[in-house]
């Protein structure tokens, strides 16, 4: 899995700057604070939309392949003049389905006109504005590093009575992973 996290983000295209602090003067989602302590922080995002694939597994394989059906469909939306700006976070979501976990990979579609999707593999993912507990962390992004945050923030949570959701772990990442600082991060949704 470590390999998966790692290969993907070989792929992600460079992005510098600050633009949210964490966002390198690209488009990322927008939220609001509404809680922040040692342990996580509370948000309010607003309503966004994805450009997602699933994946059948959790090999290098399927990761390299569902970014590459991403990145393919990105580069016809800019070969046919619909200009789609670079953006952050790359999301991986992990959710419990009825035969077992389902995954996909999404990237930030920023608001705007949308995009006529042509490739069945690739899908428009609308979310609707929601309550999140994150955690970040910082650190070359790995599945060990993703599970360590993910299970703190859940005991976090569940210790302290805070209901949430944990059928759905979303992990999310914000450079490239040759970059010298990396931030990344563990949602839950509230109910």
């Amino acid at each position: 899995m470590m390999k998966l996290l790692l290969s993907l983000l070989v792929l992600v295209p460079f992005c510098y700057g600050d633009y949210a602090e964490f966002c390198h003067h690209q488009p990322c989602p927008e939220y609001t604070v509404v809680e922040t302590n040692q342990d996580f922080e509370k948000r309010e995002i607003v309503a966004t939309k994805w450009i997602t694939t699933t994946m059948p597994g959790n090999t290098s394989a399927d990761f390299l392949a569902a970014n590459e059906r991403l990145k393919g469909f990105w580069m016809s939306q800019k070969q046919a003049g619909n200009e789609i700006p670079d953006t952050w976070p790359v999301l991986i979501t992990i959710s419990e389905g009825t035969t077992g976990l389902v995954q996909s990979l999404s990237w930030f579609l920023p608001p705007g006109p949308e995009p006529q999707i042509a490739d069945p593999s690739v899908y428009l993912l609308r979310k609707s504005a929601a309550t999140i507990y994150t955690k970040s962390f910082g650190g070359v992004p790995s599945v060990r590093a993703a599970e360590e945050n993910q299970n703190a923030l859940k005991n976090y949570l569940t210790t302290n009575g805070i209901a949430f959701n944990p059928q759905i772990t979303c992990v999310l990442f914000y450079d490239s992973y040759f970059a010298f600082s990396h931030h990344n991060e563990v949602w839950f949704h509230a109910p």
